[in-house]
């Protein structure tokens, strides 16, 4: 297995060699624009990682991790027109820089694009990936779906909230490391544990996430620490921080959570402080610690080298350590 620097410039070299300057150019410029801010690009990282797990040279897999960087991207444009969002990796958004219906166009076409890319494979491959990509393509948008319903409830449970998140962010990371594992042509027992691997990594990543927006640092965070609370999200830690409080804790939260400030440095302080002393930042560690263990359990299942185990456990390690 190879650095996360190497696969990220095995993917940049092979997306600067894509040629998508076609006609219509409006069409075109902005799937260019949106593929061309970067960004972690973790998840096709994980496809190319997960082919070399099993022992085959990750360039076959270029075309497979390509195919979930353009879809990805092409849910963040969509996303971006449904939250109404100015900026993307620190960059005005495609339907900020166009328009909307430019934004809805292109974002379709990329949908289009990512498929394309799995022609590239046998028939075999082909349609274990196809299969495997619009299974997750539709739970993606079920994801999306639940957050936005969320969003005007009062009764979201943290069974729902943990759905949401593993439909929503989850299940392309485990869908990731599946294709490297289908392109290498490994056995369904291995393909189906490193799904979970990247599911359950997955899950913890997003909780992360969760807790880092409250409790991050604002100088490596890379966004205004206490979004969620400013936008009265109703996170995992919101909802144990529900579950645990007392009566009177329970309306000052969805006191807060109901209001819009323009000085929002007393509420994210509150709030922040209410997490803490209900219990609910300690319960949300241990649920990220809960579920980076669970993707560590499939490593012992699966039948590859020791050496190739602790990297992938290493690799979770590193990932549950970050602060941005």
């Amino acid at each position: 297995m190879h650095s996360i620097s190497h696969y990220q410039e095995l993917i940049s070299s092979y997306f600067s060699n894509l040629h998508l300057t076609k006609e219509p150019k409006n069409l075109y410029e902005p799937i260019e624009y949106i593929l061309s801010l970067g960004g972690k690009r973790m998840r096709p990282i994980l496809t190319l990682m997960a082919t070399e797990v099993f022992d085959v040279d990750c360039k076959k897999a270029l075309a497979a991790a390509t195919a979930v960087e353009v879809f990805h991207n092409f849910s963040l444009v969509h996303d971006d027109i449904m939250d109404d969002a100015p900026l993307r990796r620190g960059n005005v958004t495609v339907h900020e820089k166009w328009d909307i219906n430019t934004g809805i166009l292109s974002g379709d076409a990329m949908l289009i694009l990512a498929y394309q890319h799995f022609e590239e494979y046998e028939p075999k491959i082909f349609r274990a990936l196809a299969t495997l990509f619009s299974k997750t393509a539709l739970e993606v948008c079920e994801g999306q779906q639940y957050d936005v319903d969320f969003e005007t409830r009062d009764d979201v449970t943290i069974p729902e909230y943990l759905k949401m998140i593993e439909y929503k962010t989850a299940v392309l990371v485990a869908a990731a490391m599946k294709m490297g594992a289908i392109v290498a042509e490994t056995s369904d027992e291995n393909a189906n544990l490193i799904y979970d691997f990247g599911l359950n990594l997955g899950i913890a990543f997003q909780l992360q996430d969760d807790y880092l927006d409250a409790f991050g640092d604002p100088k490596t965070f890379g966004k205004q620490v206490g979004g969620d609370i400013i936008e009265n999200k109703k996170t995992y830690l919101y909802l144990k921080a529900i579950a645990f409080s007392d009566a009177n804790q329970k309306n000052q939260l969805m006191q807060l959570f109901s209001i819009h400030l323009s000085d929002n440095e007393s509420k994210i302080a509150t709030v922040k402080e209410l997490f803490n002393v209900t219990g609910a930042t300690e319960a949300t560690k241990q649920a990220i610690q809960e579920y980076t263990l669970n993707a560590f359990d499939t490593l012992d299942k699966m039948v590859i080298s020791e050496e190739k185990k602790s990297m992938l456990r290493t690799f979770g390690e590193n990932l549950m350590s970050r602060n941005v």
